[in-house]
């Protein structure tokens, strides 16, 4: 792996002197990896998002240029004999969604144990016109 360092950083000496066994793939998350995943075929872009225990009205889905976003947030608060215990989950994902995209038609939102799934339709491939030439 190749990797730019700054030189001040690699004098310190907590920094480690092997950087492919400190930088290694487990460290990297993928798409896969953090909730998100993207496929399409032939007639739309799918985008699937995790988002458990939240309620889909606390969900803000936008789409704009080209860029979608997906955040939510749950705050849960319990109380017991002066003791609160509040425990919050939110989570925020943008992404650029590829492919031809149909501006025409609205994406579509579905919310189905835990898991979102946004769906685009894909535009129609344009056809070549075919230009008749008139004789003079």
């Amino acid at each position: 792996m190749n990797m730019l360092v700054p030189k001040k950083l690699l004098m310190t000496p907590w920094f480690p002197s092997d950087l492919d066994s400190w930088w290694n793939d487990d460290l990297i998350t993928s798409n896969n990896d953090n909730g998100l995943s993207i496929s399409e075929d032939e007639k739309g872009v799918y985008v699937k998002a995790a988002v458990p225990g939240i309620d889909p009205k606390d969900i803000d889905i936008t789409y704009n240029k080209g860029i979608l976003t997906i955040k939510g947030e749950m705050i849960e608060k319990e109380e017991k004999k002066k003791i609160i215990r509040q425990s919050r989950q939110s989570f925020y994902y943008q992404l650029t969604v590829p492919g031809d995209i149909d501006d025409k038609a609205e994406p579509e939102a579905k919310c189905k144990n835990g898991m979102m799934t946004v769906t685009f339709a894909k535009s129609p491939k344009v056809q070549p016109k075919k230009i008749t030439i008139k004789a003079e």
